[in-house]
């Protein structure tokens, strides 16, 4: 992405002189005029052949002694070797916000169209925490525009009264029209071509404080229910059937009823103590939920024929450091795993009597904020950490009393993970995103040789520090969510305090 000041973003192009030698003059445009001189009017100047000068004149001789003052003649040699090495100096061509020198108060960041496939920004009331797609019956895979998503986010609004659970459609997003070098809009495929604008529709549900993190249940397409939990600093654990706002979207004169803005289920059992894992079973499709908080306990919800039901017994261990995320398992209905702010990966069995990990590892020394387990592989585990690392990890290898190693590692965020997930399309695939204004994408599969990497490197000093396998930067302000989206492959939604995002690279 380019780095330039606010004020240039609408500038029209400047028009600049060709550099010449030292001691060159401008040449004159040469054009043939039939008859005597043309008057230039009232605007002439009748003594533009005159030329005055108060200044003195420095000659600088070929030994380089000059004839004047000598002060004058050194400040002569600096402006000109001053000159001489701003011109020899080449312009860093790859900038990275977290690594780049930052954005003065009069900066913004500008996208490259060229890199991306699709790029939509969304501007919301307040600041969302958390984001996740509602799955649709548009149908698998699409790859033609203009698209449509749905998504769902809660707000941080200044005032708790304020806050909303927000339902929204995003549809006729266009893709990115790049302009050629003679400044027309190309695009090879001519169904993918749309001049409208995109358009937005929403249906908002009142809530009683912020929301830490909403989640989706993956069955809502197939079940018709759209059930969705979100997590609240006060510690109740909302679930919500967001069927007739989907519905509305799609049905013109459809009238949501008054019990549908309502939560169907409150969990309490957190009392007052607010949480940020969240998580739906993607092997139970009648609806099972997790939720963890920031005093280590674990309730797990199910659906019953007569309600929802919460174990009384939380699981949990002795030393009541935050749950930070949960993951199910996407093999194992009865497993699932926990990262926490003690450093902690565990494993854990719903069966369990005790409540207690069957496996626990220490994943890190500082905070483990996030953790996905991956689609496509289910011994396959990413984590986030507070220091800006992450890993992989192999969970063939987490066995009572050993303390493993992540199979990759990378360290190339210097600020703490937010958020961070497979690609469920592709297992290779991670999305990353940190507390430096950043979403990386990364391809695990890349494996460069030396000779590459080293012609790389010889050619742009910046990448001595890039690992290969990285191969996205995308830059949203204190981003704080990234998902990606089923349906549309290589398509993310995030959120951040500037908004919602909805992208896709050329890269994936």
């Amino acid at each position: 992405m380019s780095k330039r000041s606010a004020e240039e973003v609408q500038s029209s192009p400047r028009n600049t002189a060709a550099k010449k030698g030292v001691d060159s003059v401008p040449e004159a445009t040469k054009q043939e005029v039939a008859g005597d001189d043309i008057d230039m009017g009232e605007f002439e100047d009748p003594y533009s052949d005159e030329y005055d000068s108060d200044g003195e004149i420095v000659e600088i001789d070929s030994s380089g002694e000059a004839e004047g003052d000598d002060e004058n003649v050194t400040d002569a040699q600096e402006v000109i070797k001053a000159d001489e090495a701003q011109e020899k100096e080449p312009e860093s061509t790859l900038y990275l916000p977290h690594r780049s020198k930052p954005l003065g108060p009069d900066e913004v960041l500008e996208a490259d169209p060229t890199v991306y496939e699709m790029l939509h920004t969304v501007n919301m009331p307040w600041p969302c925490l958390t984001i996740d797609v509602l799955p649709d019956h548009l149908g698998e895979e699409r790859r033609n525009y203009p698209a449509s998503v749905y998504v769902a986010t809660a707000t941080q609004a200044e005032r708790k009264k304020d806050n909303e659970l927000l339902v929204l459609k995003l549809s006729q997003l266009a893709k990115t029209l790049v302009k050629d070098d003679e400044g027309e809009e190309s695009d090879e495929e001519e169904e993918d071509e749309f001049d409208g604008d995109p358009v937005m529709e929403s249906e908002n549900l009142p809530l009683r404080d912020t929301t830490n993190r909403l989640r989706v249940s993956p069955h809502s397409a197939t079940t018709g229910e759209y059930l969705t939990a979100t997590s609240s600093e006060n510690g109740e654990v909302l679930i919500y059937d967001l069927a007739s706002q989907y519905k509305s979207f799609d049905s013109p004169g459809y009238t949501i009823p008054k019990t549908a803005k309502k939560p169907i289920h409150t969990i309490r059992n957190h009392g007052n103590v607010e949480g940020y894992g969240l998580d739906w079973s993607p092997l139970i499709n009648t609806g099972s939920l997790l939720s963890g908080d920031c005093t280590g306990r674990v309730f797990l919800t199910n659906r019953t024929s007569s309600g929802w039901t919460t174990d009384k017994t939380p699981f949990t261990v002795n030393n009541n450091e935050s749950i930070e995320d949960i993951q199910w398992s996407k093999a194992e209905q009865t497993v699932f795993a926990t990262c926490g702010t003690d450093g902690h990966i565990r494993i854990w069995d719903t069966r369990s009597k005790k409540h207690r990990p069957a496996i626990s590892v220490q994943g890190s020394k500082t905070d483990i904020n996030v953790i996905s387990w991956c689609d496509k592989i289910n011994y396959l585990l990413a984590s986030g950490d507070d220091d800006g690392k992450w890993g992989i990890w192999d969970l063939r290898h987490f066995k009572p009393g050993a303390a493993p190693s992540p199979v990759a590692q990378y360290d190339f965020h210097k600020s703490a993970i937010t958020s961070i997930s497979f690609n469920p399309l592709d297992e290779s695939i991670i999305a990353v995103s940190s507390e430096d204004n950043t979403v990386t994408l990364w391809d695990l599969s890349v494996e460069a040789d030396d000779e590459e990497i080293k012609q790389q490197k010889s050619e742009t000093q910046e990448l001595q520090e890039i690992p290969p396998q990285l191969l996205f930067v995308h830059w949203q302000k204190e981003v704080k969510d990234v998902q990606w989206h089923k349906q549309i492959p290589g398509a993310l939604v995030s959120t951040g305090t500037d908004g919602l995002n909805i992208w896709k690279t050329i890269s994936v």
